[in-house]
């Protein structure tokens, strides 16, 4: 199914019953709406949630803005852009308001969601992410050049990168390179838009600082982070809790920038308490 923002098609699945709450789930850098598994979302939906996955612009099924410019060209859209996209989703099937959740640049993209959209946005939770601060934007040299470098266009290619960035920013204690080959060949397979990472890290970079409005933000928040995260250090999470009145705060000891399965049903308790506490 599609969605509609302007000129840009954005591809929605669903999970559950359309008469309980939506619960809306927005992808990080470069990712497609898949990574969120169909177990994970059919685990949410068990706990009484619509779940809506999406895919970003530049990724996947939705729209491409191949040959647009990035970096000192400027930017083919912004994450206000990419925050309307969700709401265009929400739009389009009739939801008035939503829980959302975003992991890293997900995470960014729900809190410009609640700070430009607050009356659409019930929760949020932001995971893995930062505030858009310089100074809380912080990863390992050897997770930014992976994070970085020219994509894969070839299966194989495609597969390496996704195992060798994993490598270095996965969670430690999960780590597993056949599922991980078989998560990034499905990906690989689905087919879509191979690139779109760069123009959204450049959306991510033009786009700024959130820190005002996140200080001004009326929704109820929980911040989810990992101590072994390499790509946005757990001081990103800390400096979105401290900045969002009344967020909660919750490190998850030894988890990377990924969310292996065994992780999954803490994910969805925290999720669903945070939820039903705030409703």
């Amino acid at each position: 199914m599609y969605a509609g923002n302007g000129d840009c098609k954005v591809y929605y699945e669903t999970f559950g019953d359309p008469a309980n709450p939506t619960l809306l789930l927005v992808n990080g850098l470069g990712s497609q709406c898949t990574n969120y598994h169909e177990d994970w979302c059919r685990m949410f939906a068990a706990e009484g949630l619509q779940v809506v996955r999406y895919d970003n612009r530049d990724v996947g099924l939705s729209s491409s803005f191949e040959g647009a410019p990035t970096g000192i060209n400027g930017a083919a859209y912004t994450l206000s852009d990419m925050a309307a996209d969700g709401m265009a989703v929400l739009d389009a099937l009739g939801v008035a308001a939503a829980h959302v959740m975003g992991l890293s640049m997900g995470g960014m993209i729900v809190q410009t969601m609640a700070i430009e959209h607050p009356q659409r946005v019930l929760t949020m939770t932001s995971v893995m992410s930062t505030t858009g601060e310089d100074e809380y934007r912080k990863s390992s040299r050897r997770a930014l050049e992976l994070l970085l470098e020219p994509p894969a266009t070839d299966r194989e290619g495609f597969i390496q990168q996704w195992v060798d960035g994993l490598n270095e920013w996965g969670t430690p204690e999960f780590a597993d390179e056949s599922r991980w080959r078989a998560d990034a060949a499905r990906s690989f397979d689905r087919g879509g838009i191979l690139g779109g990472g760069v123009r959204q890290y450049t959306a991510v970079m033009v786009s700024g600082s959130r820190a005002d409005g996140l200080r001004a933000l009326k929704v109820p928040t929980l911040v989810i982070h990992g101590d072994k995260d390499t790509i946005i250090d757990e001081i990103g999470g800390l400096r979105t809790a401290e900045l969002i009145p009344g967020a909660r705060f919750e490190l998850i000891t030894g988890m990377g920038h990924d969310y292996p399965p065994q992780l999954w049903p803490r994910w969805v308790s925290l999720v669903v308490g945070h939820i039903r506490a705030n409703s």
